[in-house]
């Protein structure tokens, strides 16, 4: 569960600039928003990839675990 944490926390900090562009029409926040879904999308692919290697048996830990 520690990738999901680490995502929702990422999501979580990208709330300011979300506001100031879509609520308040900030267009630099709209820059930091655009920055920040690229970091969204880099994680998701690290997850995807963690996920791949543990469906493979590749995974450096034992496996995915129950929490």
């Amino acid at each position: 569960m520690n990738h999901f944490h680490e995502l929702v926390a990422l999501v979580q900090s990208f709330e300011k600039d979300f506001e100031k562009f879509f609520i308040k029409g900030n267009k630099s926040a709209g820059t930091r928003v655009r920055k920040h879904m690229n970091e969204l999308k880099r994680k998701a692919q690290e997850i995807r990839n963690a996920v791949q290697a543990i469906k493979k048996g590749t995974a450096e830990t034992a496996g995915p675990k129950a929490e």
